[in-house]
């Protein structure tokens, strides 16, 4: 029976692809085999050294000691993708709330006052403050082109806007994914430059911290739209309202509320609602608990921030071996004369590294004997060792 700690409530969509048989998941559970959180700061928490996985349901970890996770030999999971339409609809609705100065115009609608004949005429009177533009002919700068990046840059293409996108490091699905039309940037300095409205979709880190600074507000086009539904940090809050009081930016829209910008006129701020909804809670539910099932009871790693990416499929009158290791010299060796002086035979094994740590997994013929796991175990270097039947 493995245990499963959930640190935040999980969707029971989620929960409910860890068959009941074999799982228990609560959020009273001691000594859990994984833990399951969404929001929950780790850094300050004890972790049980019973813990083999860790899993968020959702995209970004910083709320999770991942260093400290990779010196246990515990391999975090994300789900990256799994919001990626919920925030894409909330980054193209930014869009129109900035262009259309909509939330501008409602609070002045809500504002009058008198019979509906003197409403009538003062709202004639007082549209005109509240003119946009429209999007087709405007280019948007999308930094970051995973999951969620490629998903605004196609939607705001769908809408007549020219995009400009920037990743050094997107990868070969997000750029097979990308629509034709969005155009390419070398830089950061290059988007922003390029553009009348920049969007952000990159993980916090100290890379990415205040990324959007005043030097990049002032590249942008006079007139120009921010947006942030990344991560607090990511954009720096003062040299835009700055750029705002100046005149310089039309408007910021973000998802991170701070005394500086939440009643700040030309600031739409909203409370963190990027992900929140009902379809991209649950899709990040189930896929977080795939991945940590398809682990504890496989050992195969797929979407881990801190593992490499390991797909082996079980061999047959086998037992499977997982070994997390530094990755340093004639680790595989030892574990291999290890075995082989158990007389084991291994049918199928699978090594690879990732930064720091190595990890391997290995099928051998018949049982693996505990002491021989043991004699692994001791080799120094080694993290962690599990033996799955």
């Amino acid at each position: 029976m493995y245990k499963i700690q959930t640190l935040n409530n999980i969707a029971a969509k989620g929960l409910d692809r860890l068959p009941r048989e074999l799982y228990e998941a609560s959020s009273d559970i001691n000594n859990p085999d994984a833990i399951v959180l969404r929001s929950y700061k780790m850094h300050d928490m004890e972790v049980p050294e019973s813990v083999l996985a860790v899993g968020r349901a959702g995209a970004g970890v910083n709320n999770i000691p991942i260093e400290r996770m990779t010196e246990m030999g515990v391999p975090v999971f994300n789900t990256p993708g799994a919001n990626a339409n919920a925030v894409k609809e909330l980054v193209i609705a930014g869009l129109f709330l900035a262009a259309r100065n909509i939330c501008q115009g409602w609070e002045f609608a809500r504002g009058l006052e008198g019979d509906d004949a003197t409403i009538n005429k003062e709202t004639e009177a007082g549209k005109k403050h509240f003119a946009g533009f429209e999007l087709p002919g405007h280019t948007l700068g999308v930094i970051g082109l995973g999951a969620i990046g490629v998903n605004v840059a196609n939607a705001a293409r769908a809408l007549g806007m020219d995009v400009v996108g920037f990743d050094p490091g997107i990868t070969v699905s997000s750029a097979w994914a990308l629509e034709s039309g969005v155009r390419q940037a070398h830089s950061v300095d290059e988007v922003v430059s390029r553009s009348d409205m920049v969007t952000m979709h990159v993980p916090y880190s100290d890379a990415t911290a205040n990324i959007i600074g005043a030097e990049r507000v002032g590249m942008l086009r006079q007139g120009g739209v921010i947006l942030n539904f990344s991560r607090a940090g990511i954009v720096d809050d003062q040299a835009v309202v700055d750029a705002l009081d100046k005149g310089h930016l039309h408007a910021y829209i973000n998802d991170f509320p701070t005394n500086l910008t939440k009643n700040h006129e030309r600031c739409i701020t909203l409370p963190h609602l990027g992900a929140s909804t009902r379809e991209a809670e649950e899709n990040c539910a189930i896929m977080v608990a795939d991945q940590v099932r398809e682990y504890l009871e496989n050992g195969n790693v797929h979407n881990s921030v801190n593992f490499p990416e390991v797909n082996m499929p079980r061999a047959e009158n086998c037992e499977r071996m997982t070994v997390v290791n530094a990755n340093v010299p004639n680790m595989l060796g030892q574990v291999s004369s290890a075995l082989a002086d158990a007389g084991l035979n291994i049918d199928d094994m699978y090594n690879k590294s990732r930064g720091e740590i190595a990890y391997t997994v290995v099928d051998v013929a018949g049982s693996i004997p505990r002491e021989v796991a043991d004699t692994i175990r001791n080799i120094p270097g080694v993290l962690k060792v599990r033996v799955l039947e």
